[in-house]
């Protein structure tokens, strides 16, 4: 099992509107082969941010590779620019392989 997570840093005040852009967008996962499950986390908030983490669970990391190379990947993220005036800086990319 391969996990693929990025962590936001969402302004304080946008984080409706990100769950928003996350819950409507047409991701093309189910379509991709070894894709397990996908999951939106809310974290803590500060007077600055407030933290989120998506999540991706994969057969393996080759698949999560052939993912981000693949048709769907650029259809999932055509329009990753396009509300960057919510997020305090860039995500933060994270993989994990199972162990146990």
């Amino acid at each position: 099992m391969f996990l693929a997570m990025n962590r936001f840093k969402i302004k304080v005040g946008n984080e409706d509107l990100f769950e928003t852009i996350w819950r409507e967008r047409d991701s093309h996962l189910e379509e991709v082969p070894g894709f397990i499950e996908f999951s939106l986390m809310r974290g803590d908030s500060n007077e600055e941010f407030t933290l989120f983490a998506s999540h991706t669970i994969w057969s393996t990391k080759e698949d999560f590779s052939n993912w981000t190379k693949s048709e769907a990947f650029r259809l999932a993220h055509k329009d990753a620019g396009k509300h960057r005036d919510i997020y305090l800086g860039p995500p933060i990319f994270e993989s994990f392989e199972k162990v146990v």
